[in-house]
């Protein structure tokens, strides 16, 4: 699925894991993905951590997608930060799932919690 995923490489997501239920994400992030502010524009932060989500709800081959999503941002990230998006399927019901992801910088610092949900498709 990686191979296919151009918008994930455009922004410079990695995929470091892939398993059922699991699967972990890395970016570095660049100074055009900081806003006037001079952080990392929480819309990466979120697509790096939907990102990892996507990838542990369908590696079992599912065809699964995102249907809700909600994310807390704790710390900042600025321009070099390396980030990681460490997502958990906490509940996976048939065609529902619902995960949790963690988002870390490179001193282990939370930047921010994603929950989501998805819902697998029958085709």
């Amino acid at each position: 699925m990686y191979v296919d995923d151009l918008a994930s490489q455009g922004l410079g997501i990695e995929l470091v894991r892939a398993e059922p239920g699991h699967a972990v994400t890395t970016m570095t992030v660049r100074p055009d993905q900081c806003n006037g502010l001079g952080v990392c524009h929480g819309g990466l932060i979120f697509t790096l951590a939907d990102t990892a989500m996507a990838f542990a709800t369908n590696a079992s081959g599912a065809r699964a997608f995102a249907t809700n999503a909600e994310v807390d941002f704790v710390s900042a990230a600025r321009a070099g930060d390396r980030l990681r998006a460490d997502c958990v399927q906490i509940v996976d019901r048939g065609r529902v799932g619902v995960s949790d992801v963690t988002i870390h910088n490179q001193d282990d610092v939370v930047v921010a919690v994603f929950r989501g949900r998805t819902l697998a498709t029958r085709a």
